[in-house]
């Protein structure tokens, strides 16, 4: 049989009423077992009071409910809330449907939730980032500081020593200023206000500069530099040079850095569709255990933090390189494996009157 409409649209007050009536009249009938045998005409008389009684508890809980919501409900939650659907805030008003009042409001919480979520995070970042920031800057300031001391103190009169440490306060300097100037960079990015200043130029001679800028660094950690192309002919790119000059160079930087004695660091230029190339920048060294890189383009995040202290650095270099390639609104990948080694690529714009 069909429910009238005023039952289908309050679900809440027929259920309450059904299970109260069907309560109810159990209870009599197994009372009254005990007094008579049950008869038809007492099953038609109960059906009759079941009706009877189930009609008027339905029509009090609605009354009940709408009262309720109407001073508690609507008066409350939608203050507390304020964005519900212009729709549902109607229904709710009239008392109407609250299955799907009750959906929105459950919707908003886990909205709510998920806010609060984004904010504690957002905020361990921001602890994490100026505890890294406050150690990275310490180091130098404390090592300027001592040398400074001392040579108040009377080293100034001993000239090796007043050199030595003047050179050494040199370089702390000069630390904390590239520190300075990486997160200045960074926070251009991040704001806008750096702009990418693009032009045509031949990638296989920004490589072959890189590979020459870095060759004592390379021999010195016994690294084998290689290059690699899919073609023998060049490949021109559509990009800021100066900015991708600064990608490839962190890049390799850190991979020869992190690999292992009398390995390699080896520069692969292939395309990537008919628009783009992508160059990967691949070694044989430490590798990267999977838990770290999803953070591991956030600024001062380190794998290791003594070994990479050891090794130098800012903590800055892969933060700067993810910002200079989203900024040339292209990709950037990773991939890593303990103890065999990494892969980092990103893509490329071909040359707008590249046919390569």
């Amino acid at each position: 049989m069909k429910l009238p409409y005023n039952l289908r649209s309050n679900p809440q007050a027929f259920r309450a009423s059904l299970y109260i009536t069907l309560f109810a009249f159990f209870l009599d009938i197994l009372f009254f077992n005990f007094i008579s045998p049950i008869n038809t005409e007492y099953n038609n008389q109960t059906i009759f009071l079941m009706v009877v009684y189930f009609t008027l508890l339905f029509f009090i809980i609605r009354i009940i409910l709408e009262i309720y919501i109407s001073i508690y409900v609507k008066e409350g939650v939608l203050k507390l809330l304020g964005e519900l659907n212009p729709d549902v805030v109607n229904e709710l008003s009239n008392g109407e449907n609250l299955e799907k009042i009750t959906n929105e409001l459950i919707l908003k919480a886990k909205e709510r939730r998920s806010e609060i979520n984004v904010l504690k995070l957002q905020e361990n970042y921001r602890k994490e980032f100026l505890g890294n920031v406050s150690h990275e800057l310490k180091t130098p300031l404390f090592t300027i500081q001592g040398y400074i001391l001392t040579l108040i103190e009377g080293a100034m009169k001993d000239k090796n020593v007043r050199d030595k440490y003047l050179r050494r306060t040199a370089k702390g300097v000069d630390r904390i200023i590239s520190i300075v100037k990486d997160l200045d960079l960074i926070t251009q990015f991040e704001s806008g206000i750096k702009t990418i200043d693009r032009s045509n130029f031949n990638f296989f001679e920004l490589v072959d500069f890189v590979f020459d800028l870095l060759e004592f660094e390379s021999e010195k950690n016994n690294i084998n530099l290689q290059f690699e192309v899919d073609h023998e002919n060049p490949i021109y790119v559509y990009a800021d040079r100066e900015r991708i000059l600064q990608v490839l160079t962190n890049l390799v930087v850190n991979s020869v850095k992190y690999s292992k004695d009398k390995g390699f660091t080896k520069v692969i230029v292939e395309n990537y569709n008919k628009e783009k190339v992508i160059v990967r920048v691949i070694d044989n060294g430490e590798g990267i255990e999977e838990k770290h890189l999803p953070r591991l383009f956030e600024r001062f995040y380190r794998i290791d933090k003594t070994r990479s202290r050891k090794k130098g650095g800012s903590g800055l270099g892969l933060s700067i390189v993810k910002h200079i390639v989203e900024a040339h609104q292209e990709q950037i990948f990773v991939k890593s494996e303990l103890g065999k080694g990494s892969e980092f690529s990103f893509t490329l714009n071909k040359a707008l009157d590249s046919n390569n």
